[in-house]
């Protein structure tokens, strides 16, 4: 009886395992700018200045994002969603797709940069993901801890990874993990990406890319140079290259 029970068990346990396979993640994307501005030690005082007086009371920016995903791959985007903060801007959504196609260990990423629009394209190259033993709950999903660094922006980056949801698949550029990244942290809670709610169902057109993409064809290595050059040209400049790139 009790191996019968325990077949079972494992039987139920695999079956939620395969329901957990497709959907998407809604995401809340919070940048704090006090603390960014904090942390860049290279910023004009005059710089400073106008940042705190333009945040004053209220530094915590927020954006709404999607991740669709799959078993074989995943589709990371802005959404149309408006924030509070929002009204009286003049908000537009920026060009912002992250595709990951695990199965034929490709990537495309269309970005929009300085007024120019991007279009990343290469073979996938897992990030030197490190896996630590914390855990904790994420949107209902009991969550793994790992961490990677951004030698570029000198970020150190912190992902939570819910195992019961079988994808590789996760927010921003980042993947790689054995379960679907729900949190990331960002340089200390700088910026924070968390999943709000998941919904698993099957998903139809959401993964497609549009049919005719504009923009200029990058591979991952010439993205990354152009990011270093703008970057280490703001710091000379004295001012936060994070207006222009996302952080």
């Amino acid at each position: 009886m009790k191996k019968i029970l325990t077949l079972a068990f494992i039987l139920f346990t695999l079956s939620l395992q395969a329901q957990n396979t497709e959907g998407v993640v809604y995401f809340t994307r919070t940048t704090y700018w006090t603390k960014m501005n904090n942390q860049l030690t290279y910023l004009s005082k005059q710089e400073k200045e106008k940042l705190t007086y333009m945040f004053a009371g209220k530094d915590d920016w927020k954006v709404y994002t999607l991740l669709y995903f799959n078993e074989n791959e995943s589709k990371y985007v802005n959404s149309d969603e408006k924030t509070d903060e929002s009204e009286g801007y003049a908000w537009r959504k920026e060009e912002y797709i992250v595709n990951r196609n695990f199965a034929k260990n490709t990537m495309t990423d269309v970005f929009e940069i300085l007024g120019k629009t991007y279009i990343i394209e290469d073979s996938l190259q897992v990030p030197n993901w490190k896996i630590l033993n914390d855990i904790k709950e994420v949107a209902g999903h009991i969550c793994m801890k790992a961490m990677v660094e951004d030698t570029i922006k000198k970020q150190k980056i912190i992902a939570w990874f819910a195992q019961d949801i079988m994808s590789n698949a996760g927010p921003e550029r980042l993947w790689g993990l054995p379960g679907l990244i729900l949190e990331l942290d960002i340089n200390d809670g700088t910026v924070m990406i968390e999943a709000s709610k998941i919904e698993f169902k099957k998903l139809n057109q959401e993964m497609a890319l549009p049919k005719k993409l504009k923009g200029k064809k990058l591979n991952e290595k010439a993205y990354q140079e152009m990011t270093d050059k703008f970057i280490k040209e703001k710091i000379k400049e004295e001012m936060n290259p994070y207006w222009s790139i996302r952080y």
